[in-house]
């Protein structure tokens, strides 16, 4: 069964949710890679308060691909990039944010399992290669901020979505950390 979650998430929205569980979402859905993660940081330890408020929302490290068409963006490609470089950012971003949904690739680690754990967040995956899929799911770009000093991968895009996954929840507000079971049951079989 698919459940669907919808934004602003609540603390309860995210709660009930186990690693496995399948979800769609719906609402604000923000991009952040390495750079946006960065930024955001040095914004929130400043006391200054980032272009788009990520409190009760969702974030995707992604990376768009975006043709422009008169006063509109339209998205092309928005897979996933591997979540794991942003593990050294992410713990501090949850914390400072108030966000509740991270959607990734290839998942993360310990450090952010901590955070989800502490402040009741999850993080899922979407299918790798799957980027036109992701694209179809939404409805249109809201804003973009920080194109011109990082790029188009690098920028904060604000989506509009509808329905986007299937997305398995691979870390979720207890700890449990799909990935890292996958690992240890794979040594485990290797041993």
């Amino acid at each position: 069964m698919v459940r669907e979650i919808r934004y602003p998430l609540k603390q309860r929205d995210v709660e009930g949710l186990k690693v496995g569980d399948v979800i769609r979402f719906t609402g604000t859905l923000v991009t952040a890679r390495d750079k946006a993660h960065q930024r955001l940081i040095e914004l929130y330890k400043k006391g200054e308060k980032p272009p788009v408020d990520l409190r009760d929302g969702a974030i995707i490290h992604c990376g768009p691909i975006a043709r422009r068409e008169k006063d509109t963006w339209k998205i092309i490609s928005a897979g996933p990039t591997t979540s794991y470089r942003m593990e050294e950012y992410t713990f501090d971003l949850i914390r400072q944010s108030g966000l509740r949904l991270i959607i990734g690739k290839g998942g993360m680690g310990e450090k952010t399992a901590e955070a989800c754990k502490k402040y009741k967040v999850i993080y899922c995956a979407f299918t790798g290669g799957a980027s036109v899929v992701a694209a179809e799911a939404i409805e249109k770009v809201e804003n973009v901020f920080w194109l011109q000093e990082l790029g188009m991968p690098e920028a904060l895009w604000v989506f509009k979505v509808k329905d986007f996954g299937p997305l398995v929840v691979t870390i979720d507000a207890e700890g449990n950390n799909l990935t890292e079971e996958v690992i240890e049951k794979a040594k485990e079989s290797f041993d």
